[in-house]
């Protein structure tokens, strides 16, 4: 079954003009979630909605939201008041502007949805849009709303669709000078550098996200499985404690030395002439 849009409206640039549909990137089908039940009947139980102060249940059409201007002093909100508030381009998305993705830090990326045409009328117009950003390798800003509320966002190519990524407003941000302040500046030992990034290089590798694995989901499945089959839940192991670092240059170098005796175990004997075993940079420097 096609998931379900989570958003439906125009994507313009200029006079090119689209119907798009958003689907999200990130789903949760999968995820194990759990009821919450009545210890004694089994039975699931609900929320209900009570006065704080009288501790009675609410009846149907007796909420209202409020904003609080003071303390325990509220101005009442009805639901058809915050749907009349009309933001203007509620239904379309211009792209305004344009910029290398990369200029966008990456503490302002929020959550990405797949951008598609939502009718064969589309498909050209949306596939112009698409290409001339390509082609300029750009990414097009916008702004759109979601969910009752207006988000600046990035739309960018990818293979034949688009990926939109709503962002976060400036002032909902934690400037990274405002934490990275308080580190404490230090002149580093350039043979350490050296060996850190021969360590690097030794475990250069591609990203594969089907490697990634949710332990703790799984930890949970197995779980259940278990209790499903009336055995005990199985026990976890606790992770080794590291152990405490004294000399900071024996630590690159027992990590080096791990990773050497990892690599000859897991190593097949080979025929042919075996090549000369690479110099760290420590190495290098005491033959030179």
């Amino acid at each position: 079954m096609a998931p379900r849009p989570a958003w439906k409206g125009y994507l313009k640039l200029s006079l090119v003009t689209c119907a798009i549909e958003l689907t999200n990137v990130v789903t949760h089908t999968e995820k194990v979630s759990f009821r919450v039940l009545d210890r004694k009947t089994g039975n699931a139980v609900r929320r209900v909605y009570v006065d704080s102060e009288t501790g009675e249940p609410l009846g149907e059409g007796d909420e209202i939201k409020g904003y609080e201007v003071e303390d325990g002093e509220f101005i009442h909100i009805e639901e058809d008041e915050i749907e009349a508030v009309q933001i203007e381009s509620s239904h379309t998305t211009n792209l305004d502007g344009f910029v290398e993705k990369s200029s966008i830090q990456q503490i302002y990326l929020d959550t990405p949805y797949y951008v598609t045409p939502a009718d064969k009328v589309s498909e050209e117009a949306f596939a112009v849009i698409r290409d001339a950003m390509a082609g300029r390798k750009m990414a097009g800003l916008a702004r759109i709303v979601l969910y009752q509320r207006e988000r600046p966002a990035v739309i960018e190519p990818l293979g034949k669709g688009m990926v939109l990524t709503t962002l976060r407003y400036d002032n909902t941000v934690r400037q990274p000078d405002a934490i990275f302040d308080d580190i404490a500046a230090m002149k580093t030992d350039d043979e350490m550098i050296d060996l850190a990034k021969y360590i690097i290089d030794e475990k250069r590798t591609r990203f594969d996200p089907s490697k990634f694995e949710d332990r703790y989901e799984n930890a949970l499945l197995e779980l259940i499985r278990a209790k499903k089959a009336g055995k005990k839940a199985p026990k976890t192991k606790a992770a080794p404690q590291p152990s405490n670092v004294i000399n900071l240059f024996d630590a690159p170098k027992k990590s080096l030395s791990s990773g050497e005796r990892s690599a000859a175990k897991t190593s097949r004997p080979a025929k042919a002439k075996p090549q000369a075993k690479r110099e760290t940079p420590a190495a290098r420097r005491k033959s030179a």
